[in-house]
């Protein structure tokens, strides 16, 4: 296909992703019905008007008659009720509308992205996500709340007004059909253009509103090395870049609108300069030119409501071409057509078979290199090697965020790809490095491990985890919110909020991203007990740097290159020296 013709065609594929609003409208039929109704009743009430205009002029003060006058100005009346009343009833059924699909396409949308797996958020940024979930969803709206009612209404009015014109004076209305292809010629030229810098527009605010999150989330690290001139800078760029985009679009909306205005009345002007000879020379009355002059404005105002709502329609047909892209992903990692069930109860024995792995951003560097390791049931099993060994890489191929491209891992002798995600990872419990809180109550971000759990359950959990003091020494105890990624507690008490949910959790298969990094002396003696507690009768793996966790573990596991270099006990493994009593002397020793 040459580049010309698909210059022409893309327009018309963007606009054709509005298709994708259908499911959304679907469910509300009765109140598009209801919308359409009104909307004939209003269009008929307004193209009756001229009609009563001509009656005044002709009948009223052509036969100088006080009872006619009165007669059609209570017809009038009666006529702008009916108007009144459709179109407040109109506007309240596309408005309700709007606002259900919003909602409904809001929810499909953050459904299918927080579906997506993980290397899915390899490659996007929040910001962006946030954006089409919110920026783009508005535009959409606007175009079904407003946009679509005043196109539609604009049609409507135009067909009738053209039928009318028709019937009130032909041969006017032959002289104004001649200038409508000047009139939709700008149309036609400048949209093309509007629509590549209303998707220019959408994108731009984006790239404002990713880096907006991604420094607001670390507003520590900024304010620790003094980077809020830098960053309020960067920021600054993002939107001027976004205004400069903005302003080229604006532009060339006033242009469309200028050009459709003078046209349409340089047209209203001609037809009304034919008419006025018509009624001078006896052929025309009156009130026949003031009727068709009425109905002329109507159709003018109809154009240029369409060509205003046209700048909307590209600018909502760009958004729902973004939110079209996210509702197309797929993700890679899925449920098998017919999944095998884990047993229950489960025993937690894990084989990782010859398993290599590459990242998806990283394809030339080996996470995983064929990797080989069985765990028995109940054992404990901790991790040890430098950065970059692949000890992070175990726990995202057991939770399945990625797949293996060869080898395979099974759990009580089941391929992991061959259950279910949530029934994968119903059996597991991580307790992470870095623990996420949630802006909700202390009972909230624990009963996170399991949602079903009791408040007596959740109490019992932070005890275990020797939470219990600091959550009930809060003002609203367990009812007291944490503040957004939990700004109110320390390091350590999110680490037992952490642990807790594990504890909560109660799964067969527990992962520890070295769970007592963040905590104090007195705070991790405790808390070992309580891992030691939790480790009786499940398989643990942990991701070990201190020499605590280490000398706790039934095994050690040391890593390098994605490969397993040694393993035994913690006395075994320095006997041998080699790697790992390199990061005993380094790392546990010390």
């Amino acid at each position: 296909m040459s580049d010309a013709t698909s210059d022409t065609t893309r327009p018309i594929r963007r606009i054709g992703a509005l298709r994708e609003l259908w499911p959304f409208l679907k469910p509300h039929r009765a109140l598009a019905i209801g919308w359409l109704i009104f909307l004939a009743m209003s269009s008929g009430a307004s193209l009756v008007l001229p009609m009563a205009f001509r009656h005044i002029i002709d009948q009223g003060f052509g036969h100088s008659s006080q009872a006619v006058i009165n007669q059609t100005f209570i017809a009038l009346f009666g006529v702008a009720l009916v108007l009144a009343f459709a179109t407040a009833a109109r506007y309240f059924c596309i408005t309700l509308l709007s606002e259900r699909a919003l909602a409904s396409l809001r929810q499909t949308l953050y459904s299918q992205v927080i579906r997506l797996d993980v290397g899915f958020f390899e490659k996007s940024r929040v910001g962006e996500l946030l954006s089409r979930l919110s920026a783009d969803t508005e535009v959409v709206q606007a175009l079904i709340g407003s946009g679509v009612s005043v196109a539609l209404r604009s049609a409507v009015m135009l067909i009738g007004a053209a039928v009318a014109m028709v019937w009130t004076a032909p041969s006017l209305a032959g002289l104004t059909a001649l200038v409508i292809p000047a009139v939709m010629l700008p149309i036609l030229v400048f949209g093309r253009r509007v629509q590549k810098l209303s998707r220019a527009s959408q994108d731009r605010l984006a790239d404002a509103a990713a880096i907006a999150n991604e420094t607001l989330n670390a507003s520590t690290a900024v304010k620790a090395y003094a980077r809020e001139d830098i960053e309020s800078t960067r920021y600054g760029s993002a939107i001027m870049r976004a205004l400069a985009t903005a302003r080229r679009r604006i532009g060339m909306r006033s242009l469309l609108t200028m050009a459709v205005i003078v046209l349409v009345f340089g047209a209203i002007t001609l037809v009304l300069w034919a008419g006025a000879r018509h009624v001078l020379a006896g052929t025309l009355d009156a009130g026949v030119l003031g009727q068709f002059v009425l109905y002329a404005v109507f159709a003018a105002g109809s154009v240029a409501g369409l060509s205003e709502v046209w700048g909307d329609v590209l600018r909502a047909a760009g958004a729902m071409e973004r939110i079209g892209e996210l509702l197309a992903e797929r993700a890679e990692i899925t449920d098998p057509a017919q999944p095998t069930a884990l047993p229950r109860p489960m025993h937690g024995a894990l084989c990782f078979d010859d398993v290599t792995f590459h990242y998806p951003t990283r394809p030339d560097t080996a996470a995983l290199l064929d990797f080989t390791l069985d765990i028995q049931p109940g054992e404990t099993v901790a991790l040890v090697g430098p950065s970059g060994a692949g000890k992070s890489t175990v726990f995202a191929m057991l939770l399945r965020f990625y797949d293996p491209q060869s080898g395979r891992i099974t759990i009580d002798g089941i391929d992991l790809r061959a259950t279910t995600l949530a029934d994968l990872r119903g059996a597991i419990a991580l307790v992470p490095q870095e623990t996420v809180i949630f802006a909700g109550s202390a009972a909230d971000n624990i009963r996170f491990g399991r949602q079903d759990a009791s408040d007596e359950e959740v109490r019992e959990a932070a005890r275990a985890a020797e939470a219990h003091d600091f959550i009930s020494a809060l003002n609203d105890g367990y009812d007291a919110e944490l503040g957004e990624r939990g700004v109110r507690l320390s390091g350590g008490q999110r680490q037992r909020i952490a642990i807790a949910r594990a504890i909560l959790r109660d799964a067969p298969l527990l992962l520890l991203d070295e769970a007592t990094s963040s905590l104090d002396a007195q705070s991790e003696a405790a808390i070992q007990q309580a891992l030691e507690r939790l480790e009786k009768g499940r398989t643990t793996l942990v991701i070990a740097h201190r020499l605590a966790t280490v000398q706790r573990a039934d095994r050690i596991v040391v890593m390098d290159g994605g490969r397993i270099v040694a393993q035994g006990t913690h006395e075994s493994l320095l006997a041998e020296g080699g790697l790992y009593a390199e990061l005993a002397r380094l790392q546990f020793v010390a």
